[in-house]
C-alpha cells in the first residue's frame, strides 16, 4: 500500500468515527481521557469467580438430578410437600433391569414369654415350679442405626476371653413334668425304701399267663393288612424299601463352603431404606422408636412434636409404623431416621393416617405431610438397599440391642460363632437368629442364655447350653462340639481387611500368575499379630520373599506361618511355646510386599490349605459319658422353642 492509499484509508476510518489513541493501560492517570482506558483487576476477578460459581451450582444441580436422591436438603425430600394419592404396589419386580428397584424382605421380630415347669436342687431339696423363658425369633437387622453406633471394634482375638466356659450353676429343666401346670412350688423329698417292704400283689401269675396266651393266639391287623401273630415280624413292603432308599444318606461332605448367590450393591455409598412394622402391644411409643434406631434425644423431639396430634384415647394396638432411613450428614456408617409415619390398623375407625414427622435441615423433627400411599403388607417388611447391609458382627449387635439383650450376652453370642464365621462379611437378606433365655422370676437372678440358632445364607448353626459334673457351663452344637476352634483364622488385632485370598492370582510385583499360598490381611504397621493356636515356634527369622517370618508347629500335623512382619515379639525364639492369642510379632511390609499386611498360611501334614475355608477341628468336644444327658437337654430346649407363648397382660398407655 502506497502513501496515497494509506491517507485515503485513514480518511475513511476517521469518517466512520475511528481515531488513533494510546494503548490500554492499568494506570488510571495515563492517556488523554482518564478513567476510560485502564484495566480493572477487581472487575476481571469478579467475572471469573462468577463464572466458576455458576458452573459449580449447575454441576451440583445435575449431580442431584442424576443421583435420584439428595444429600444436601433433607427437609424437602422428607416433608414431601406434594402428596399424590395414588395406589403404589410395594412388591418389587427383581427381574426388571434397573438399579432403582430395591428388594423387599419380610422381617420378623418376635420376643415372647413362654412358661415351663423346671426342677432345681436347692439345699438338697428337689423343687418343681413354673419358670418363665424369653424366646426371641428375629430377622437379623439389615440396617445399622444408632442402636449399634457405639459397639466395640471387632477384634477376633478378644473373643477368646468370651468363649471360656462359665462357672455359674446351670438351670435344670425337668423333663418329667413337661406339660404339667404347677401352682406355686412343689417340693420333692427322696427317702430310702425299707428293706422289709413288700408291695401288694395286684396281678396273679395265672392271670398274667392267661393274658399272654390270649395275646399270642389272637390275630390282629397292621395298616389294614391281613392277620398276623403278635410275635411275628412282618417283612418290609416294597413301599417301605423305596422310602428307606430315598432317605438314605449317601455320604458326608467335608470342607465344603456354602456360597450364597452374589448380589451386587446398587451403590458404593449408603442409601435409603424403608421399614414397615406393626406395634402389636399397647405401650409407650418411645420404646418402639428406641428399638428401631431413634436416639433418646430424637424420641424426645418427636414426642414434643406429636403432643397435639395423638388421639385423645391413645394409640390403639396394632398401629403400623413406616420409617424412612437415610445416610447421616456427617458420613457416619449408621443410618438415621429421616421420616416416621403412624397409621391406624386396617378397619379401625377414623382416618388411617395419624401423623408424620420428618427430619429438617437443622436436625429437628417437624410435622410433615403423609407420604405417597402404599398398600401395607400383612407382615412386617423392609425395603433393602444392598449397599446398607451391615456386617454380621454389626447386625448381631443391632438385633440384640433391639431385643433388650445385655451387651455381655451379645458378646457371648458373637464369640460362640466367630471361629466358624467371618464376622466382617455382610449379612444376606433373610438371615435370622433364634435365642432362648431364662426369664425374670422376680428374685433378681440374671437372665441365663440357653440356646442360640444362627441362620446365614440358608445354613443354620445351633449351640445348646450344657453343664458337666464339674460345674463348667459351655455351649455345644448337636454333635457335642463347642464353637471354639482349634485355630483362629484371622490372628491379628481387629481381624484386618482381606486384600487377597488363597489361590492363583497375578503377582502384584512380578505381574505373573502364581499360587498365593495364604491370605493377606491388611492392617496398619505395628498392629499386633497373635498366635493362631497353641504350639511351638519352629521358624523365627528373615526369609526371602516373606521378610520377617514366624512359623508355629501345632498338634496333629497343623502348622501356621506369619509373614511380612515389621518386627518380632520380644522374648521369643525357636522352641518357644506359645498359647492361642499370644503376640508373636507386628504387622509390617518387609520382604516382597506392596504395603503393610499380614500374610497368613495354614498347612495340614505339609499341604497348604485355604485358611478361611478349611474345616478346622473343634477345640473342645463333650465327653461320651454326657451324650445321653445332652440329647435330653437338646430335646428340652427344642420343646421350649416350639411351645406357644404365655398370655401376657400389657398395661395401656397413652
Amino acid at each position: 500500500m502506497n502513501a496515497t492509499q494509506r491517507r485515503r484509508h485513514a480518511a475513511m476510518l476517521q469518517a466512520t468515527g475511528y481515531e488513533d489513541g494510546p494503548a490500554l493501560t492499568v494506570q488510571s492517570t495515563d492517556g488523554e481521557i482518564p478513567q476510560g482506558r485502564e484495566l480493572s483487576f477487581s472487575w476481571l476477578s469478579g467475572t471469573v469467580l462468577t463464572g466458576l460459581t455458576s458452573v459449580l451450582l449447575m454441576g451440583a444441580a445435575l449431580y442431584v438430578s442424576f443421583q435420584g436422591q439428595d444429600t444436601f436438603s433433607t427437609a424437602y425430600a422428607a416433608l414431601n410437600l406434594a402428596v399424590p394419592r395414588v395406589e403404589q404396589p410395594l412388591a418389587t419386580d427383581l427381574t426388571s433391569k434397573t438399579s432403582r428397584l430395591r428388594p423387599v424382605a419380610a422381617t420378623r421380630s418376635d420376643r415372647e414369654i413362654i412358661e415351663a415347669a423346671t426342677r432345681q436342687i436347692v439345699d438338697g431339696r428337689e423343687i418343681i415350679r413354673n419358670q418363665p423363658f424369653v424366646r426371641i425369633n428375629a430377622t437379623l437387622a439389615t440396617t445399622a442405626t444408632s442402636l449399634s453406633a457405639d459397639v466395640p471394634a471387632y477384634d477376633p482375638v478378644a473373643i477368646l476371653n468370651k468363649t471360656q466356659p462359665l462357672t455359674s450353676a446351670a438351670l435344670d429343666i425337668a423333663t418329667d413334668v413337661y406339660g404339667t401346670d404347677v401352682d406355686g412350688e412343689v417340693v420333692v423329698n427322696h427317702s430310702a425304701m425299707p428293706d422289709d417292704f413288700v408291695p401288694t400283689r395286684t396281678i396273679s401269675d395265672q392271670g398274667a399267663a392267661d393274658f399272654v396266651r390270649a395275646m399270642v393266639g389272637g390275630p390282629f391287623t397292621i395298616d389294614g393288612g391281613g392277620p398276623a401273630l403278635a410275635y411275628a415280624a412282618l417283612a418290609p413292603t416294597l413301599r417301605d424299601l423305596a422310602a428307606s432308599q430315598a432317605d438314605a444318606v449317601a455320604g458326608v461332605a467335608e470342607n465344603v463352603t456354602v456360597v450364597p448367590k452374589t448380589t451386587l450393591a446398587s451403590s458404593e455409598t449408603l442409601g435409603r431404606t424403608e421399614r414397615f412394622l406393626t406395634v402389636r402391644e399397647i405401650g409407650p411409643l418411645s420404646d418402639t422408636l428406641v428399638r428401631n434406631g431413634f436416639t433418646p434425644a430424637q424420641v424426645g423431639m418427636i414426642e414434643r412434636t406429636l403432643a397435639n396430634l395423638m388421639p385423645a384415647a391413645g394409640l390403639p394396638a396394632g398401629i403400623r409404623l413406616r420409617i424412612l432411613y437415610g445416610p447421616h450428614s456427617s458420613g457416619a456408617a449408621s443410618l438415621v431416621p429421616y421420616r416416621m409415619s403412624i397409621y391406624r390398623p386396617e378397619g379401625a375407625p377414623g382416618e388411617r393416617h395419624i401423623a408424620t414427622v420428618a427430619l429438617s435441615d437443622n436436625g429437628q423433627y417437624v410435622v410433615g405431610l403423609q407420604p405417597d400411599w402404599v398398600d401395607f403388607p400383612a407382615e412386617d417388611v423392609e425395603q433393602i438397599n444392598v449397599g446398607n447391609l451391615p456386617s454380621i458382627y454389626r447386625s448381631i449387635w443391632e438385633t440384640g440391642r433391639k431385643h433388650d439383650l445385655s451387651d455381655a450376652t451379645i458378646e457371648r453370642i458373637i464369640a460362640m460363632f466367630a471361629y466358624d464365621i467371618d464376622m466382617t462379611k455382610r449379612i444376606a437378606a433373610g438371615d435370622t437368629i433364634e435365642i432362648l433365655e431364662t426369664g425374670d422370676t422376680g428374685e433378681g437372678a440374671a437372665e441365663e442364655l440357653l440356646y442360640v440358632g444362627l441362620t446365614l445364607s440358608g445354613t443354620t448353626r445351633q449351640l445348646y447350653r450344657f453343664t458337666t459334673d464339674d460345674g463348667a457351663v459351655d455351649f455345644y452344637d448337636p454333635n457335642g462340639e463347642t464353637g471354639k476352634r482349634f485355630l483362629n483364622r484371622r490372628p491379628l488385632e481387629g481381624g484386618g481387611t482381606l486384600r487377597s485370598r488363597f489361590g492363583y492370582r497375578i503377582h502384584p510385583i512380578f505381574k505373573t500368575r502364581r499360587l498365593h499360598t495364604g491370605v493377606d490381611l491388611a492392617a496398619r504397621t505395628g498392629t499386633p499379630i497373635y498366635a493362631s493356636g497353641d504350639g511351638v515356634i519352629s521358624y523365627y527369622k528373615w526369609q526371602s520373599g516373606y521378610g520377617n517370618k514366624v512359623e508355629i508347629q501345632h498338634v496333629n500335623g497343623y502348622e501356621t506361618a506369619y509373614g511380612h512382619m515389621s518386627r518380632f515379639a520380644d522374648g521369643l525364639s525357636v522352641g518357644s511355646r506359645v498359647r492361642q492369642g499370644q503376640v508373636v510379632g507386628y504387622v509390617g511390609s518387609t520382604g516382597q510386599s506392596t504395603g503393610p499386611h499380614l500374610h497368613f498360611e495354614i498347612k495340614i501334614n505339609g499341604n497348604l490349605v485355604d485358611p478361611l475355608s478349611v474345616k478346622l477341628p473343634k477345640d473342645n468336644v463333650l465327653a461320651a459319658q454326657y451324650r445321653d444327658e445332652f440329647d435330653q437337654t437338646i430335646a428340652q430346649i427344642n420343646d421350649l422353642m416350639a411351645r406357644d407363648p404365655a398370655p401376657v397382660s400389657v398395661a395401656q398407655s397413652n
